[in-house]
């Protein structure tokens, strides 16, 4: 680990803290081409004005040398870092195959804990890729944490408070890459690269019958999703066509395709405001960030950010969106008032997932 805001050295596991204070959200951002994960205080600022004291640490992974976490989940209680180590190369390209998820201390900076999905899937390598922490729901008051089992063609279902893998659930399509989990815990939705798909999943515990539907979305076009979020209210879910500049959004009710919504470039990764009046798209191949109305579900504004954003997160207060940019190593802060870029952070190389813990 390396701490940046005291120019000290500390290896992960021995007993270093970190030397920031644990009051206050903090954004977590992957960065795959360091294979760590960078813990940021975004508000924190020098006196001259610079984010260069916003990086409080940098945690390594581990592991295998060449491959890498792409996506991260946080704790409810905000201790926990979640980060599934899919390999070395992108989905669908060949290249290693992760088997574990690293568990990261926040306020330690150290990696605690090592999930192996081998087990739970005949031994098999999976490239696990997002995870995604679902609602505090009876029985399971820390929620349940699910991550994306890629070859598998499955979703693994953990319990964060033993951190074992208790349930495996088909998509019923390849290459379910990024999922979706509805507000009150009961349905999933998988972003299924290969065949251009969105599977719905019924999350009920020990459910006999998944996937409940295969909705097409993007016609036969092989690699036409990518990332997929949901609306606060569950009623929409969002993915982008990567062939062509649309969103395209599914009607939960009747598990169809609802509406294809024109944008000014192709889109990667979303994010809902709080108040459920944007939804805010990620336009990698543009450099900005698109604002989607989603009374009209029309674009009305797009933002300026630094090259290839990939990730959108919103801050719970909605006062702020962050952009990962992976090109510039950076993430880009947007003042959602205003809808312009307040600053960017520079955190490490190839930025990609983002979390919040409170």
């Amino acid at each position: 680990m390396r701490l940046f805001s005291t120019g000290v050295m500390c290896v992960v596991g021995l007993s270093c803290g970190l030397a920031f204070a644990q009051s206050g959200g903090k954004l977590l951002v992957v960065e795959k081409g360091a294979k760590a994960l960078a813990i940021v205080a975004p508000d924190s600022r020098s006196d001259s004005g610079s984010d260069s004291d916003a990086v409080k640490a940098t945690v390594e992974e581990g592991g295998a040398d060449k491959d890498t976490g792409h996506e991260v989940a946080a704790s409810h209680d905000g201790k926990l870092a979640y980060v599934p180590i899919y390999g070395n190369s992108g989905v669908g390209k060949p290249g290693t195959d992760g088997t574990e998820m690293v568990v990261i201390d926040i306020a330690s900076g150290k990696v605690v804990k090592r999930v192996d999905f081998r087990d739970a899937f005949g031994g098999k390598a999976v490239r696990p890729h997002l995870p995604v922490m679902g609602p505090r729901v009876a029985g399971h008051p820390e929620g349940l944490l699910y991550v994306t089992a890629e070859l598998a063609k499955a979703i693994a279902v953990i319990d964060p408070k033993t951190m074992g893998i208790i349930e495996t659930i088909p998509t019923g399509a390849e290459q379910s890459h990024m999922l979706a989990v509805s507000h009150d815990g009961k349905r999933g939705y998988t972003a299924n690269v290969g065949p251009g798909t969105v599977s719905v999943l019924d999350l009920t515990p020990g459910a006999k019958k998944n996937p409940l539907a295969v909705i097409p979305v993007a016609g036969t076009v092989p690699g036409s999703v990518q990332r997929i979020s949901i609306s606060n209210d569950d009623k929409l879910v969002f993915t982008s066509d990567q062939k062509k500049p649309e969103l395209d959004v599914i009607d939960t009710a009747t598990n169809t395709l609802a509406k294809r919504v024109p944008m000014a470039s192709i889109g990667y990764g979303s994010a809902s405001t709080p108040d459920g009046k944007w939804l805010l798209v990620a336009l990698w191949t543009a450099n900005k960030v698109a604002v989607i109305d989603l009374k009209t579900l029309t674009e009305v504004h797009t933002v300026d950010v630094p090259a290839a954003p990939q990730a959108v997160l919103v801050r719970p207060d909605g006062a702020e969106a962050y952009a990962s940019c992976d090109a510039s190593g950076s993430v880009a802060v947007i003042d959602t008032g205003s809808w312009t870029v307040k600053r960017v952070i520079k955190v490490g190389p190839v930025a990609d997932g983002l979390a919040w813990a409170k």
